[in-house]
């Protein structure tokens, strides 16, 4: 009964809460990119600016930026240039094609000799008229989703445009992902190598997700056997690398010698459930891709291992002490601790030590997969939500909507504690993309 109420209620509402909202959406997005575009350096982005626009940061206020660089990691400029891309496609309008382009082109001429990018590029040498990228050398990393990231968003740019400069860097960044696999499959947190922790194999911040993520894009855009290949190797390395029972989950990091590893001082090795969750989600999307159900078997001996670590109702902690199973956490001492409250303000704060670290969902995902088997589940996750969700969709989305064109100021910017942050900017217009693509699909 109360279900069909809701229903009646979600139908009777305005469409998708009315033309009026949907303009000031549209609106609020182009004056945001005008804005946005006008403080570009070369199409590309710093990741903080000052009000002012003469300080410019990267990721945070103690990365200052020179005038002429541009900040690769995300939300940086392929994150912008990605909302560029997805408001042509939401609004057919030329113009975030353009802004688009000149966010590639400062990224193309910003890659490394190598085919990757660092968390910063400068881009001094890109004028207007130039046709080839003058590349420095450099190593490149893959922490972060930082190449992964930029080489992402080209990939899905040169779908759109046909340019030699484009294809060129989509094929060297490509290139420089598979030259940077190891033979077992793992990728490094950096390549060509530089020393250190930076040479181990790498699941911390995503680098072996977003590297298999990305080359799977790769083979679905471009259909070459040898990106296919790449992907399962990563899927291989992540069954070679699974603890044994009873602690089957995955450390962030390993030594060559497949030991888990200490990487940064208050990074101590250690089973981690955040990084157990994103390669159960990773397993079940290359069974989805590729259907060979061998990527399934790991998955039950780590959800054991889960369910049995527990700290509270939909609580983990971040890492678990090899053999003992014991939470532990680190700090800038370089020691191992077994408490939370031994650990510094600065480390509590400034790092994941207890989270839900989406483990619920990803256990979901592997169940619905198995259950319906990859060619259903794929039918599945393809079809097109019926008409009474949408609205529902939007009619959440509505009030988010109105907040974000509120938040705008009279020169297109959104201000966050007397600074501007290409965070809120890709943020803000996602959710106006989103609300944007409700309506489309209504029509």
């Amino acid at each position: 009964m109360l279900l069909a109420f809701f229903l009646v209620l979600i139908n009777s509402a305005p469409a998708l809460a009315g033309d009026d909202l949907k303009q000031e959406a549209l609106d609020t997005l182009k004056k945001a990119t005008g804005f946005f575009r006008s403080i570009a350096t070369r199409g590309g982005y710093a990741g903080i600016y000052s009000m002012d626009l003469q300080k410019r940061f990267g990721e945070a206020l103690y990365e200052p930026a020179k005038p002429t660089e541009i900040w690769v990691q995300p939300p940086g400029t392929p994150s912008v240039g990605a909302c560029y891309l997805r408001a042509y496609h939401v609004t057919g309008d030329s113009t975030y094609l353009e802004a688009a382009r000149d966010a590639a082109r400062a990224l193309a001429w910003g890659q490394r000799q190598v085919g990757g990018w660092d968390h910063r590029v400068d881009v001094s040498h890109l004028e207007p008229g130039s046709k080839k990228p003058e590349r420095k050398k450099g190593h490149c990393t893959l922490d972060d989703n930082i190449s992964q990231g930029a080489l992402s968003f080209l990939m899905r740019l040169d779908q759109e445009i046909d340019e030699e400069w484009l294809s060129e860097s989509v094929e060297l960044g490509l290139s420089h992902l598979m030259k940077s696999q190891f033979k077992n499959g793992a990728w490094p947190q950096w390549y060509p190598l530089r020393g250190g922790y930076h040479d181990f194999y790498t699941f911390n911040d995503n680098t072996i997700n977003d590297c298999i993520r990305v080359i799977l894009e790769a083979h679905k855009l471009y259909g070459k056997k040898e990106y296919f290949d790449c992907a399962m190797r990563g899927g291989d390395f992540i069954m070679l690398s699974q603890g044994k029972a009873p602690q089957a989950g995955w450390a962030q990091q390993y030594s060559h010698d497949l030991k888990p590893a200490w990487a940064r001082k208050f990074e101590p090795p250690g089973i981690c459930s955040a990084v157990t969750a994103r390669n159960i989600r990773t397993l079940v999307v290359l069974y989805l891709h590729g259907g060979e159900k061998k990527f399934l078997d790991p998955i039950p001996k780590a959800i054991d291992w889960l369910e049995k670590s527990r700290i509270g109702p939909d609580l983990w902690a971040r890492l678990y002490e090899v053999g003992t199973n014991r939470p532990i956490y680190g700090d800038r001492d370089g020691k191992v601790h077994y408490t939370l409250e031994e650990i510094s303000e600065e480390r509590k704060t400034g790092y994941s030590w207890q989270s839900g670290y989406g483990i619920a969902g990803a256990i979901r995902y592997y169940h619905e997969a198995k259950s319906l088997g990859a060619d259903r589940f794929m039918k599945k996750q393809s079809e097109a939500p019926g008409a009474a969700k949408r609205r529902l969709k939007a009619l959440e989305l509505a009030s988010r909507v109105g907040a974000v064109i509120r938040a705008l100021d009279d020169q297109g910017r959104w201000v966050k504690n007397n600074m501007i942050h290409c965070e809120d900017f890709v943020n803000n217009a996602n959710v106006l993309l989103g609300y944007l693509e409700l309506l489309k699909e209504e029509k």
